[in-house]
C-alpha cells in the first residue's frame, strides 16, 4: 500500500523522529553532534522555523518544530542531506545514513505541546546517556539543558515553553523541571511517537470506551490529535491538494503564473523574473512566489533555483505575496 504524502501547513507543529539506516549510529562522537547542531541552528534561523524541543541519541534524534512559510520537507531535506554528506566524508563511508523516510507527526498543540517537550527531553535519560535528572540539566545534547539556562542555543524557543510555567524566569524553570521530573516514571510513551486513533485516544482502553459510548472519531496515522483536529487538518490539506491538481490539469505552470502576475500588476513578464529591490520587481516576485508555492504547489527549493535567491528569501516573498494578494483581492485564475 503506497505511503500517504506528508501533511504540512504554515504554523503546523511537528514531532520529527529520524533514525539511522538499520538503526545504526548517526553520531559517533561529539564532533558529529556539534556539527549537526550547528547545521540545525543555521537552517532553523534561516527558515524562521521554531524549535521547542530536541534530543540527540546515538542512532536517532527527535525534534519538535513549528513551520513558518518554509515546508517541513524543505527544512529536513537541507538538514539531512548536508549532514549525511559531511558525516560520510568524515568517517570515510558510503551510502545512506538515515532511514529512507523520517517520521513526521503533525500534532495538536494545545493537547500535546508540553507532553512532547517533556517526552523528547527525557530521551537521553531513558537511553541511559545520563544517569539522572541533575546530569540532564547540564547535558549539551538535549534541549532540556537550554530550558534550564545551562546550555546556550539561540535558535531554541525557550520563552514559548517556560511561559506555561510562570512569568518569572526562576520560578518558571523550577516548575518546568518539576514537570519533567514527574515524567520520568512514565517511561517510553508510544502514544507520543505517532498518530492515529489509538495514540490520540491514549490507548486501546480509551478507544474501546469511546466505541462503547458510540463515539467514533476521525483519525489519521500522520496526525496526533482529537477527531475535530484531524478533520480540520485533513479538510485543509485536501482543499490545498484539490486546488493544486485543478490548476495543473488546466495547464498552469510557473511560467503561466508569471504571465498572470504580469497581467494583474501591469508589468512586463521579464520584470517578474528580474532581480533587484525596485518596488515593482519585489511586488511581482512576491506575488509569483505566493501563487507558485501556495496554490500551484511548487517547492521553495525549486523556485529558489529559478529565481536565483535563497529559500529564506522565497519564504519572505511568499508572506509579502499573500498580504498583497489579499489586500488587492488578486486571483491567480481571474475569478
Amino acid at each position: 500500500m503506497p505511503r500517504k504524502s506528508r501533511i504540512d501547513a504554515p504554523g503546523a507543529l511537528h514531532h520529527i523522529i529520524v533514525r539511522g539506516i538499520e538503526r545504526r549510529r548517526i553520531f559517533e562522537a561529539d564532533a558529529d553532534r556539534n556539527n549537526f547542531l550547528r547545521r540545525l541552528g543555521d537552517i532553523l534561523t534561516e527558515t524562521e522555523t521554531a524549535c521547542y524541543a530536541w534530543a540527540l541519541i546515538p542512532n536517532h534524534f527527535h525534534l519538535l518544530l513549528r513551520t513558518s512559510n518554509v515546508s517541513i520537507s524543505t527544512v529536513m531535506k537541507r538538514l539531512l542531506t548536508g549532514y549525511a554528506l559531511w558525516f560520510n566524508r568524515r568517517h570515510r563511508r558510503h551510502g545512506h545514513l538515515f532511514q529512507n523516510r523520517y517520521k513526521s507527526i503533525l500534532c495538536q498543540e494545545d493537547v500535546y505541546l508540553l507532553e512532547l517537550v517533556r517526552y523528547i527531553h527525557l530521551n537521553p535519560l531513558r537511553a541511559k546517556l545520563v544517569p539522572d535528572l541533575k546530569t540532564l540539566d547540564r547535558y549539551p545534547y538535549s534541549g532540556h539543558g537550554v530550558l534550564m539556562a545551562n546550555v546556550k542555543k539561540q535558535w531554541q524557543d525557550t520563552d514559548k515553553v517556560l511561559k506555561f510555567f510562570g512569568q518569572k524566569a526562576g520560578s518558571a524553570k523550577r516548575a518546568y523541571r518539576a514537570f519533567v521530573k514527574k515524567g520520568i516514571s512514565q517511561g517510553k510513551r508510544t502514544d507520543l511517537t505517532g498518530g492515529g486513533l489509538v495514540r490520540s485516544a491514549g490507548g486501546w482502553a480509551a478507544v474501546k470506551a469511546l466505541r462503547a459510548a458510540k463515539i467514533f472519531e476521525k483519525s489519521d496515522e500522520r496526525i496526533l490529535g482529537n477527531g475535530d483536529f484531524v478533520e480540520t487538518v485533513l479538510a485543509a490539506a485536501n482543499e490545498a491538494e484539490e486546488k493544486k491538481y485543478d490548476l495543473q490539469s488546466r495547464g498552469f505552470t510557473v511560467d503561466r503564473v508569471a504571465a498572470r502576475v504580469a497581467e494583474v500588476l501591469r508589468v512586463k513578464q521579464e520584470d517578474v523574473w528580474a532581480a533587484g529591490r525596485h518596488r515593482e520587481i519585489v511586488r511581482a516576485r512576491s506575488l509569483l512566489c505566493y501563487w507558485a508555492v501556495r496554490e500551484l504547489g511548487v517547492t521553495m527549493t525549486s523556485l529558489s533555483r529559478l529565481l536565483n535567491i535563497s529559500v529564506q528569501a522565497i519564504g519572505k516573498s511568499v508572506i509579502r505575496g499573500e498580504k498583497l494578494s489579499k489586500a488587492k483581492k488578486y486571483s491567480l485564475t481571474g475569478k
